[in-house]
């Protein structure tokens, strides 16, 4: 009789160790869910049960319109332009008096 028994003794021991791993397992899941929950709530992102809301922080049209003017100001302040020759006005300053009358001189300009 107790040849019998030692594998039901055996599986029953083995199912209450899986048991406990799988319980520990599920603990430590539901924390690190309950810990991302609330920094992210505190980031006004809210987990439901119909999906994932976003809240959105109030900002004055403003202070919206200096930041955007701010970007781009700093964006065009920052950039360089090298070799650049624009076909429709002279980035040199010099004046564009030498055209003989017939548009050649303004052909040559662009040219070189």
């Amino acid at each position: 009789m107790a040849n019998r028994l030692l594998p039901l003794i055996i599986l029953v021991v083995v199912v209450i160790v899986l048991i406990a791993i799988g319980y520990i397992a599920y603990s430590i899941a539901q924390e690190v869910s309950d810990k991302t929950k609330s920094k992210m709530e505190k980031r006004n992102v809210m987990f439901t049960k119909d999906g994932m809301k976003v809240g959105v922080r109030e900002v004055r049209e403003e202070e919206y319109v200096d930041r955007s003017q701010s970007i781009l100001v700093n964006m065009w302040n920052h950039t360089s332009f090298p070799a650049y020759k624009s076909r429709l006005w002279d980035m040199t300053g010099s004046a564009s008096g030498s055209s003989s009358g017939n548009g050649e001189g303004k052909a040559e300009q662009r040219k070189g």
